[in-house]
């Protein structure tokens, strides 16, 4: 024996199909909605409501995984992201290091080779003092100081160099 629904629940399901068929009818009014309708596509899904509802409801279960597979694929890229920016850091890290230790070896290269240069200045200068300077006898009448010294800087000259060789002897090994 079947059981007669009351009156009340017939009257919420007439409720709620009216309330459902203004929701398709302004649905289908929307413009965007008619505008792909009157496409052939939208014709085509219009004419064969069963492969309509199979695309439906292929969309709608392929969301989550298609989902799941996006967000496997950004956070790979992320984490290839991460590696790569890890092992540029470390690359430039080395790189600089190396760098560092090129231009200290440099550093030292100049600082040796200007103590070269400067030293071989002052020999050569002393040594030009010393050989073109006016011997006993080339001038008579001028008084002549001993060793050939015949100024201030030729004496310096001379008594600097023991100590500049001994100062460029021990830069080297």
């Amino acid at each position: 024996m079947a059981k007669e629904e009351p009156p009340s629940v017939s009257r919420d399901l007439q409720e709620l199909q009216r309330k459902l068929g203004l929701l398709l009818e302004s649905f289908l009014n929307n413009s965007k909605v008619v505008a792909f309708m009157k496409s052939p596509v939208g014709r085509f899904l219009d004419r064969h409501p069963f492969v309509t509802l199979t695309v439906l409801m292929f969309v709608t279960m392929s969301a989550i995984p298609v989902g799941f597979f996006l967000l496997i694929v950004v956070l790979t890229s992320l984490c290839a992201l991460m590696g790569a920016i890890l092992l540029e850091g470390l690359v430039i890290s080395v790189c600089g290091l190396s760098l560092l230790c090129v231009l200290c070896g440099l550093g030292f290269l100049s600082l040796a080779l200007s103590g070269i240069a400067m030293m071989s200045y002052v020999v050569v200068s002393c040594l030009m003092s010393y050989c073109f300077s006016p011997r006993d006898g080339d001038s008579p009448g001028l008084e002549q100081p001993r060793c050939g010294v015949t100024s201030i800087a030729s004496a310096f000259c001379l008594s600097a160099l023991p100590s500049l060789a001994l100062g460029f002897a021990s830069l080297w090994p």
